[in-house]
C-alpha cells in the first residue's frame, strides 16, 4: 500500500507543476492579459445597455398609460354585442326599423365590497330588478356578470352617481321599430343581442349579415338601408281594417294582403292578433311570460294554411276554360245534388237548374264547379293546381312560410271537394299570388317583399294560363263584383271584381257546422287590373246585417281597404264608363 500511495502522490504533484507551467507560458504571451480585460469590459457594457433599454421601455409605457384618457365603458363580454344592423325602410323611404345606441350594466363580482348595498342602490334606479338573482350574481367568483341589458341614458347617469365599485357599462345597440305593431309580421324582430328572430330581420341574417357580424365587420359601420316593397301607408290601413273587423265581428283572427299583380310586390300584409316588435315578449307582474301576447307572433297570411273555400272556384273555372272544356257561353246542370262516397254535395243557395258559367261563378255553385273539375279529370286537376303553385311551398323572402297540405292520393271525391275549396289547405299569400296570375295575363310571379321592377318580374314570370283564359277570368271577376257576392266589396269608381270564399272551419280534424273561415279575393280596377287584395277572417260570430259568411265579413274588409288605399296608390276613380261588365263572348 505504501508503494501505491507514493505513486499517487507523485502523479498529483506532476499535474500541479504542469498547470503552473501553462499559466506561466500564457502570461509570457504578449497582449493576452490585455485582450482578456477588454472582453470583460465589453460584456459589462452590453449588459448595462440592455438594462437601460429595458428601463426606458417600461418607463415610456408607464408614461403612455398615465397620459391616456380613462375609458368610460368596459370592454368585457361578447365583442359582437355592439354590432350594427342596417335600417329598414318602406318603398317610399319611411323608416321601419333602426338601431339606437344604448348601454348595458355589468358587474365584476370580485371587486364588489358589499353585495347587499349594491342591490339596494341599483333597485332604486332600475325598475323590477330581481333582488335575489342580482345578489346571487354579485356573490359569484367570476370577473364578469350581466346585471341589466339596454339601459336608458338617464338610468346610466343615475347609476354612475351612486359611485359603486365593481360596476361598469358596455355600449350596445337596441333595435327600434317606429311603427310598432303596424308591420310587425313583415319586419319581424330581434333578440337582446340584436340577432334577427323573425320576418325580414331574420332574412337579413340569413343573407350573410350574421356571418359579417360574427367576424366583427358590422361593428360601428354605417350600413346601407334595406328597402322593402311594402307601402307603410297601405300597411297601416290593412292592419287597422283587420283589427277593427276582428273586434266588430267577434272573430278569432283576421288579416289581409295587397299585391301588385304586375311585379308580385307585397305592398301590405297584416295579421291580427299581432304584437309589438319593440316588446316581443311581455312579462307579467309575477315575472312570467304572457303566453296570450306571444300568440300574436303567428302570421296567418304566410305562416298558416287554410281551406280557402269558394275562392278556389276561380281556379277550377280557369282550369276548365284553359283546357277548353268550357267557354263563357257553356251551361252546366246544377239542378240536383251530387251523391258520392257517402257524401252529398249541394249548393248553399241553389237555383236547381242549369247555369251558365258566369252564373256558376255568381251563385257560387258547388254542383256546377264539381262538374267542371270532373270534365278535366283528377290528374289534370292536380297538375293545374301544381302549376299555379298552390300545392307547393311558396318561394319568397319571408322565413317560416307554411307548406300547403293535400290528400296523399287524389281520388274522385278529393277532386270534387277541392274544386270548391275543401280538401286542400294553402296560405292566403300564395292564394292571392295564384289569383293574380289569373287576371294579369296568365303569368305566375313569385311574391316578394323587396322592390322589383316589371322588367325583373318578367324574367321570373311563368305562364300558367292562356291570355284568353285570363281575359275570361277578368270578366267573371267583374261580373261577380257587380251582380254576385262581390257587390259587398264594390267601391264606386274603382271597378272592383272578386270572389268570396266561405268554408267550414276545421276543428280537431272535423268540420265545425257553426264556425266559418271566410275569405274574399279581389282585384282592381278590373278593366286593367293593377292590384290584388285578399282578406281573411277566422271564425266570426257575426257580420254585416247579422250574417257571418264571407260576403258579410271579408268582402266589407276589402271594400274599406280599397276605398282608402286606392287613391294613395295612384289609382284614379272613373265614373260612368265601367258600370257594365264586359260583353259576354267566348274566346
Amino acid at each position: 500500500m505504501s508503494i501505491i500511495s507514493r505513486i499517487l502522490k507523485i502523479k498529483s504533484r506532476s499535474h500541479i507543476l504542469v498547470a503552473r507551467q501553462r499559466i506561466g507560458i500564457d502570461d509570457k504571451i504578449p497582449g493576452t492579459r490585455k485582450k482578456r480585460s477588454g472582453q470583460t469590459r465589453q460584456r459589462l457594457g452590453v449588459l448595462i445597455g440592455a438594462f437601460v433599454c429595458g428601463f426606458l421601455l417600461i418607463g415610456g409605457r408607464l408614461i403612455q398609460y398615465g397620459l391616456a384618457e380613462e375609458p368610460t365603458t368596459a370592454s368585457l363580454g361578447n365583442p359582437n354585442v355592439v354590432a350594427s344592423r342596417p335600417d329598414i325602410i318602406d318603398r317610399n323611404g319611411q323608416l321601419l326599423a333602426t338601431d339606437l345606441n344604448m348601454v348595458s350594466l355589468y358587474a365584476d363580482p370580485r371587486r364588489i365590497v358589499d353585495a347587499d348595498e349594491v342591490v339596494e342602490k341599483l333597485a332604486a334606479v332600475i325598475p323590477n330588478l330581481d333582488w335575489r338573482e342580482t345578489h346571487k350574481k354579485l356573490r359569484m367568483d367570476s370577473g364578469f356578470q350581466w346585471l341589466r341589458r339596454q339601459l336608458t341614458p338617464r338610468q346610466q347617469a343615475d347609476i354612475l352617481a351612486l359611485g359603486l365599485p365593481g360596476i361598469g357599462f358596455r355600449p350596445e345597440k337596441r333595435r327600434f321599430y317606429p311603427g310598432g305593431r303596424s308591420a310587425a309580421h313583415i319586419v319581424g324582430h330581434v333578440n337582446v343581442d340584436n340577432l334577427g328572430l323573425a320576418g325580414m330581420e331574420r332574412y337579413l341574417d340569413q343573407q350573410g349579415l350574421a356571418d359579417l357580424r360574427a367576424i366583427g365587420m358590422t361593428s360601428g359601420v354605417l350600413l346601407e338601408p334595406v328597402r322593402l316593397s311594402i307601402d307603410i301607408r297601405v300597411q297601416n290601413i290593412a292592419r287597422e281594417v283587420a283589427a277593427k273587423a276582428m273586434s266588430a265581428y267577434e272573430a278569432e283572427a283576421a288579416g289581409a294582403v295587397v299585391l301588385d299583380v304586375e311585379t308580385g310586390e307585397v305592398l301590405a300584409m297584416a295579421s291580427v292578433p299581432d304584437y309589438d316588435p319593440n316588446e316581443p315578449s311581455r312579462t307579467l307582474p309575477d315575472g312570467s311570460v304572457d303566453k296570450e301576447y306571444e300568440k300574436g307572433w303567428f302570421n296567418r297570411i304566410s305562416n298558416a294554411t287554410f281551406e280557402m273555400g269558394s275562392t278556389f272556384k276561380s281556379f277550377t273555372l280557369a282550369m276548365g276554360l284553359d283546357a277548353e272544356k268550357i267557354t263563357l257561353n257553356s251551361v252546366v246542370d246544377a239542378s240536383r245534388p251530387i251523391r258520392m262516397g257517402g257524401f252529398t254535395i249541394k249548393d248553399f243557395k241553389g237555383k236547381h237548374r242549369t247555369l251558365s258559367i258566369p252564373e256558376v261563378f255568381q251563385y257560387s255553385s258547388n254542383i256546377a264547379t264539381a262538374a267542371v273539375a270532373d270534365m278535366v279529370g283528377i290528374e289534370g286537376h292536380q297538375q293545374f293546381l301544381t302549376k299555379l303553385g298552390l300545392l307547393s311551398k311558396v318561394e319568397t323572402e319571408m322565413p317560416g312560410v307554411a307548406t300547403p297540405t293535400q290528400p296523399r292520393t287524389w281520388k274522385k271525391i278529393n277532386s270534387v271537394t277541392i274544386s270548391f275549396g275543401h280538401g286542400v289547405a294553402t296560405t292566403p299569400l300564395q292564394t292571392a299570388s295564384a289569383a293574380a296570375s289569373l287576371i294579369n295575363g296568365g303569368n305566375l310571379i313569385p311574391p316578394t317583399f323587396l322592390p322589383r321592377s316589371p322588367e325583373q318580374a318578367a324574367t321570373l314570370a311563368k305562364t300558367v294560363v292562356k291570355q284568353s283564359t285570363s281575359a275570361d277570368m277578368r270578366y267573371l271577376f267583374s261580373w261577380n263584383g257587380l251582380k254576385g257576392s262581390g257587390r259587398a266589396a264594390q267601391v264606386e269608381g274603382f271597378n272592383v271584381g272578386g270572389k268570396t270564399g266561405t268554408a267550414d272551419k276545421v276543428v280537431n280534424g272535423r268540420y265545425a257546422n257553426d264556425l266559418n273561415f271566410n275569405a274574399f279575393v279581389a282585384a282592381f280596377p278590373m278593366d286593367k287590373p293593377k292590384y290584388m287584395v285578399l282578406a281573411i277572417i277566422d271564425a266570426p260570430k257575426t257580420g254585416e246585417h247579422g250574417g257571418r259568411t264571407a260576403a258579410s265579413t271579408a268582402a266589407p274588409m276589402v271594400k274599406e281597404i280599397i276605398g282608402r288605399a286606392a287613391p294613395l296608390l295612384g289609382v284614379q276613380p272613373r265614373f260612368g264608363s265601367n258600370d257594365a261588365p264586359y260583353s259576354l263572348i267566348s274566346y
